[in-house]
């Protein structure tokens, strides 16, 4: 396949774009560096510095490269921002999308991988949360995905767009070979934040909350690693390639860790200590958050290979001991 990667650069898409090259396609990375480092887009593909809303730059992309096949990875995720610049992610996230998709089509695409959230699903009615449950979204960014993915149904619909939308859990780790992992300005995940403080970076850790209805008292949620997010987007590819029907998938490991596990397993693997803070509940915070992934493994046939929590730490670990400043050009 020759796939157009909107958003290589950034932390999910740079292992996507490692993987598609490990796999053989022809990748050409479309990313504007507001938030990505072109030092994590791996050699081998082609880069273009621009926006994904730019319908001018990507149908000549689309004719240039043949491309036949689209991953979506570019979009502002960060949730508590969303809430007080919503005008940002509707411009960003829904305009812009709205802009890409139809270029697309426009210039005969056929194959969409969207790089959706769990933030669509909201406060939590059961768990684990599979396909079927309820989507209603508590922050703007879920609404955006979900307004997006609810887009490509319409699209669809008239113009024979075929696509996968895969609604991520908690993306953590690294690359295993070390060369790319997360960094993120400013960081606001769990692991790397817990890492920073491990390597002396960070004052100290902040654990919001030790008194949910949970085995320790702190929130659990579900950690997948970022090599496995990559190798479903390939998958998801693939099954559209064989003519599969559009799908949405969740995607995670189907198993919780506390917050306090991870501050513990962290301590673990780096062999340092650290200080702990106990500080409020946040606003909109659930007790647990934690996927089932059976639909994807059934019909795609997806196995995480680095599925422990254990495993996931040592892998980001080693990334941020060799790269304490993240990526050096960013």
């Amino acid at each position: 396949m020759s796939v157009l990667v909107a958003g290589g650069a950034g932390y999910i898409g740079s292992h996507a774009v490692k993987e598609l090259l490990i796999k053989g396609h022809r990748v050409v990375v479309l990313d504007n560096l507001s938030r990505g480092c072109r030092e994590a887009v791996a050699p081998g593909c082609v880069f273009v510095c621009g926006d994904c809303g730019d319908a001018a730059l990507v149908k000549n992309l689309v004719i240039e490269y043949k491309i036949n096949s689209v991953v979506h990875l570019a979009a502002d995720s960060l949730v508590g921002e969303s809430m007080v610049r919503p005008d940002k992610y509707c411009r960003n996230n829904l305009g812009k999308g709205i802009n890409f998709l139809t270029a697309l089509v426009e210039s005969g695409v056929g194959r969409f991988i969207l790089s959706s959230t769990a933030a669509v699903y909201g406060e939590p009615e059961y768990s684990p949360i599979d396909e079927g449950h309820p989507t209603r979204p508590v922050n703007v960014y879920g609404g955006t995905k979900l307004m997006l993915e609810q887009i490509l149904d319409w699209y669809e619909r008239a113009y024979g767009l075929r696509y996968v939308s895969l609604r991520y859990f908690n993306a953590a780790g690294a690359d295993p070979g070390g060369d790319i992992g997360e960094d993120h300005s400013p960081e606001t995940h769990l692991i790397p934040l817990v890492i920073q403080a491990a390597l002396g970076k960070l004052e100290k850790v902040t654990i919001y909350g030790t008194d949910y209805p949970t085995p320790d008292g702190t929130c659990i949620r579900d950690y997948i690693h970022v090599s496995d997010l990559a190798a479903a987007h390939i998958l998801a590819l693939e099954a559209l390639r064989a003519g599969s029907p559009s799908a949405v998938y969740n995607l995670g490991n189907e198993l919780g860790s506390s917050v306090r596990e991870v501050v513990e397993t962290v301590r673990r693997v780096s062999g340092r200590d650290f200080l702990v803070a106990v500080g409020p509940r946040r606003e909109g915070d659930p007790a647990v958050l934690v996927a089932s992934s059976q639909k994807i493994k059934r019909d795609l046939g997806w196995q995480p290979r680095y599925g422990d929590l254990e495993t996931i730490v040592k892998t980001a670990w080693e990334w941020h001991k060799r790269h304490p400043e993240g990526y050096s050009n960013k």
